[in-house]
Parts: structure tokens; C-alpha cells; sequence
């Protein structure tokens, strides 16, 4: 089976394309570029490396959030355009839950957590269940970094851009029971969406190519200010 997955969630953008479990192609950006400027013509290069056609892919698999409203909406058309067009079904996968495969193999509990800006992280709790995908201990959301962190029982293992201006923070309250990632795991990784896709696919976890939304976890500042308006 063909995958083309295509994360757009955050300040880093990527698309990978598996056989099955074999990463053939993977690039990763992090460059102050939109996102529309680099993955679509990743894609393409991709394909024509791998000498595969749009039509030969047969699953897409892309973040839907939590992220950047700006990166995920990209994400969401890019993968509905390409989708609408071969007619081949879509799997969604958390952010978070695709950083967390940077630390697949990890014993303790894997937090990741990203910059939400405001004060607050993205942040979920899990643990990996042996069978490529991960137990929930405690479930993603939009917070202040001091109330996830006081909730976390036992040794955890911290990868995201959301930890660093928070690890002393973390270090004080953890008191000896954090870890964290070194540079190359801070980042999602398109090839570890696409790995996690294969997973949700076979278990029937498709998303409605044309209903379908990114997952925000809280409303925009567009939104706000609207609702504001008399």
C-alpha cells in the first residue's frame, strides 16, 4: 500500500511517502515560508522521485490538529484537493500523537506539547501500547503548563517545541521525574503521520472527505473578535 501523508500543524512542515512500512521518500521543513510554498511541490517531486502517479497512492494521511489554524486549514485542503481528485480515503492523526511516535520506544510516559501561545501548551499524556499506537493516560488539550504538569503521575518523557520555555517549570515540579527529547525528536515527522494513518486505516478510521475539520481546540482570534462584535 501506497501513503502520502502530509503534516502542515505547526511551524514545521513535512510530507513522506511509505510503502507499506518503508519510508521511500520524507522531506521536513522548517523555514519561514507558508506552508502552501513547500508542500504541494514536495508532493509532487516525491512522486516523480518514487516514480509513482497521484492515482498510485492509496491512502493520504495528514495531521488535523491541535496546531497553527493557518497550517492546518492548508493541510486540510491540500489532502481534500488530492483526495477529491483520486477518490482514495483520508485518515486523520493528532499532532501530538504523531510527535509522540518520536518516542515510540520510550518505557516512561511521553508528553508532547507545542507552543500555544498565550501563556498555554498543547499538551496529551501517553503511553505506548506495544501494539504501534498508544494508550491515552490523559487526553490532548489547550491549557496552562503548570495545571497539566501538577497532574502527571510517574516518570515522563517531554518532545515539543511547548517544553522549552517551561522546563524549569517542569524540572521544580517533576522533581527528577522528567526526560526530554534532544533536537532531531522536537519535531512532528510526516513519516511517523503516515505510519500512524496505516494503523488508524486498518482499523477502519476513516475521515469524510468532505465534511471533514482540523481539530483547534479552542476558537481563533478571528472568531473571538467576530463573537465580539455587536
Amino acid at each position: 500500500m501506497i501513503t502520502l501523508a502530509i503534516d502542515t500543524a505547526t511551524r514545521t512542515a513535512g510530507v513522506a511517502l511509505l510503502r507499506d512500512e518503508t519510508v521511500l521518500v520524507e522531506y521536513f521543513f522548517n523555514l519561514s515560508v507558508n506552508h502552501s510554498e513547500t508542500v504541494l511541490p514536495a508532493v509532487h517531486q516525491g512522486l516523480a522521485l518514487a516514480g509513482i502517479g497521484i492515482g498510485g497512492v492509496d491512502l493520504f494521511a495528514l495531521t488535523v490538529g491541535p496546531g497553527s489554524f493557518t497550517g492546518l486549514r492548508i493541510g486540510a485542503s491540500t489532502v481534500k484537493g488530492l483526495a477529491l481528485t483520486t477518490g482514495k480515503p483520508v485518515v486523520g492523526v493528532s499532532t501530538l500523537e504523531a510527535l509522540a511516535y518520536n518516542a515510540f520506544e520510550c518505557p516512561a510516559l511521553i508528553c508532547p506539547m507545542l507552543d500555544a501561545r498565550k501563556g498555554e501548551v498543547y499538551a496529551a499524556l501517553y503511553r505506548a501500547n506495544g501494539e504501534g499506537l498508544f494508550d491515552v493516560v490523559m487526553e490532548e488539550k489547550a491549557t496552562e503548563p503548570g495545571d497539566f504538569i501538577d497532574r502527571i503521575d510517574g516518570d515522563v518523557f517531554f518532545l515539543g517545541d511547548g517544553f522549552h520555555e517551561h522546563a524549569g517549570l517542569i524540572r521544580q515540579r517533576l522533581q527528577g521525574r522528567a526526560r526530554f527529547a534532544p533536537p532531531n525528536r522536537q519535531w512532528v515527522r510526516a513519516s511517523s503521520v503516515a505510519l500512524l494513518g496505516v494503523k488508524r486505516y486498518g482499523k477502519g478510521e476513516m475521515l469524510d472527505v468532505s465534511t471533514f475539520t482540523p481539530r483547534y481546540l479552542r476558537r481563533s482570534e478571528a472568531d473571538i473578535r467576530h463573537a465580539g462584535k455587536p
